[in-house]
């Protein structure tokens, strides 16, 4: 089976023949179709994340599929042959960027029907982390005031997108040529982030989601109001995130040290900082497959790249300049016969 793989950290992207996926009793095997590219999977290649992502190389890398199901496990009970399904695979089980995948059957759903194939693969790790971010951890209310960082990007288009549904009231970041494309999404406020700090501009917020950290995570604790939550997707991670995962103690203590700085910050403006690693969600993809296709959130794809165009895509994550996300297709690619059957 070809696959784009990772052989040394910070190393390139390239393609090379893996062994066929080993499909447990509860697993699906899906023939892959599109596969959304994330900042995620930068990260990895990087080993920007390897405190706890730890993954035994060379890896296939590819966190986003949308794909037919060729295979069920002998448990499986919710998917049959035919099925167009899509998922982000539990972090200890990546590797999208293949003909193959085996997902469990707890992280899939059925794609929604009024989108695209690449529409489908955009979709599951950044409106996994929205729902994550706004409805799990925030609980956002109507009448509440959110702040989406970077809001023409994968996570933001589809945050803001959410948030305006749950009836808050929504402020983004964007460069100028976005600024008309955020409003289009449904933010109120919008913040051409070259040409305005929104700390000057903002204040009083419930919750601030962080796509960037660094001294942009730093300034969003302010515009908070006491008791305010800033959700950070980029980092650092917190110890509580370190404790969900299981680390040993030293890790713990070094994650503990990591994010030590922006916690007190936090903490002396009276507000909190979480960290959020999304994780795979087969009934969270219902619900949004459900606001997919009444008309309430709509995927954003801003290029599509063919499968021999893998290393490409992921390299296109640092020049920015997309809308929403990149995807990888494998549309016109043969595929694995498949009985097909009615549901």
């Amino acid at each position: 089976m070809r696959a784009f793989v990772v052989s040394t950290y910070k190393g390139p992207l390239h393609e090379a023949d893996v062994p066929e996926p080993l499909v447990g009793e509860r697993d699906v095997l899906v023939q892959v179709q599109a596969a959304g590219v994330n900042v995620l999977d930068e990260k990895v290649r990087s080993g920007e994340f390897r405190s706890f992502l730890r993954y035994e190389l060379p890896q296939v890398m590819g966190n986003d599929v949308a794909g037919t199901v060729i295979g069920v496990g002998a448990q499986v009970r919710g998917f049959v042959l035919g099925d167009q399904v899509y998922a982000r695979p539990d972090q200890d089980r990546i590797g999208t960027f293949a003909e193959r995948i085996a997902v469990a059957e707890a992280d899939l759903a059925l794609t929604p029907a009024t989108v695209t194939v690449e529409e489908a693969g955009s979709l599951p790790l950044v409106a996994l982390t929205a729902w994550q971010a706004l409805v799990e951890k925030g609980n956002v209310q109507p009448g509440q005031r959110v702040l989406i960082h970077a809001g023409a990007g994968g996570v933001g288009s589809i945050a803001i997108q959410l948030a305006k549904n749950l009836g808050a009231t929504v402020a983004t970041t964007a460069g100028a040529g976005n600024l008309d494309f955020v409003r289009e999404l449904g933010a109120d406020i919008v913040i051409d982030y070259r040409d305005e700090d929104f700390v000057e501009l903002l204040d009083g917020y419930d919750l601030v989601l962080d796509s960037l950290g660094g001294e942009n995570l730093e300034k969003s604790l302010r515009v908070l109001r006491p008791g305010g939550r800033a959700i950070g997707i980029a980092g650092p991670p917190d110890p509580a995130f370190a404790r969900r995962v299981g680390m040993n103690p030293v890790l713990r203590l070094a994650i503990a040290a990591l994010s030590r700085k922006i916690r007190r910050q936090a903490e002396r403006l009276g507000v909190t900082y979480e960290f959020l690693f999304m994780r795979a969600s087969g009934d969270q993809l219902r619900q949004i497959t459900a606001l997919v296709d009444g008309g309430v959130v709509r995927p954003v794809v801003g290029r599509v790249y063919d499968f021999d165009q893998t290393a490409e895509a992921v390299e296109s994550l640092g020049k920015g300049g997309i809308r929403g996300k990149a995807v990888i297709s494998r549309r016109d690619r043969p595929s694995a016969p498949v009985e097909r059957k009615n549901r």
